[in-house]
């Protein structure tokens, strides 16, 4: 079986089309959070993830989706003008989707989880060896995937059961043998931040057991304008455009 895993959307539907496409023949969808924020198509990407799991696709809740119920107050004011903007135009089934999202999916070997599987409600990132072991044991699963950091890295144990970090090559099947433990970050589809706009996302081969991190090229001129036209505040639509 092959898993398509995306995170972070952030409410960017050309770079939510891109890497469907690219996708395309994926067995299992995985969509690991924060559907929504910082972009302005919040209601064309709940509706597209809506259809998904209908069909059988897996859906996580990110710190954006629950912000959508209640006003959060660790939000910068342009993380907070998109949210606003999501609320007004969000219908009331989908911010119920949104509201029931739960905050992890065991699938044995694999837990799916938006932060980390730590106490994944108070949305630590996995941005350490030591945060990605604390991961890994509250997960119990040989392989965990989540999002939020919009970074691509690999963390592996070791022998001695420690955990290391490796950078992957784009498009580059990494093995990942049931062996050891692993948590796979798995970039952010609608907001990069490495200076590539490329929407990034993952996939995962049950049977061959090897995770590859993909980028994926698409109109990140055209998102930018959609929060241009909205009104949002530039900050966000320069994101967009330059990858940071």
């Amino acid at each position: 079986m092959r898993v398509a895993l995306l995170s972070d959307v952030h409410a960017n539907l050309e770079a939510l089309e891109a890497c469907l496409a690219h996708a395309r023949g994926a067995d299992q969808l995985a969509f690991l959070g924060d559907l929504v924020g910082y972009g302005a198509d919040a209601t064309a990407v709940v509706d597209a993830v809506m259809h998904k799991t209908a069909e059988g696709a897996i859906a996580i809740k990110g710190n954006h989706d629950e912000a959508i119920e209640g006003r959060v107050t660790y939000f910068n004011d342009q993380a907070r003008a998109a949210l606003d903007w999501a609320r007004k135009t969000l219908p009331s089934d989908q911010r119920r989707f949104l509201a029931d999202l739960p905050l992890r999916v065991d699938r044995a070997p694999m837990c799916f989880v938006h932060a980390t599987a730590d106490a994944p409600e108070r949305w630590d990132y996995v941005d350490s060896p030591r945060a990605a072991q604390k991961c890994a044991d509250a997960a119990k699963a040989a392989y965990t995937f989540c999002g939020h950091l919009h970074d691509q890295i690999l963390y592996f144990e070791s022998a001695e059961g420690r955990m290391s970090a490796f950078v992957p090559t784009v498009d580059t099947a990494i093995p990942v043998r049931d062996t050891r433990r692993w948590v796979a970050v798995v970039g952010s589809v609608g907001q990069p931040r490495d200076r590539n706009p490329a929407a990034g996302y993952a996939t995962f081969d049950t049977v061959r057991r090897e995770i590859t991190f993909h980028r994926v090229a698409y109109d990140h001129h055209a998102a930018a304008q959609k929060i241009r036209r909205a009104g949002l505040p530039e900050a966000l639509a320069y994101r967009v455009e330059a990858g940071i």
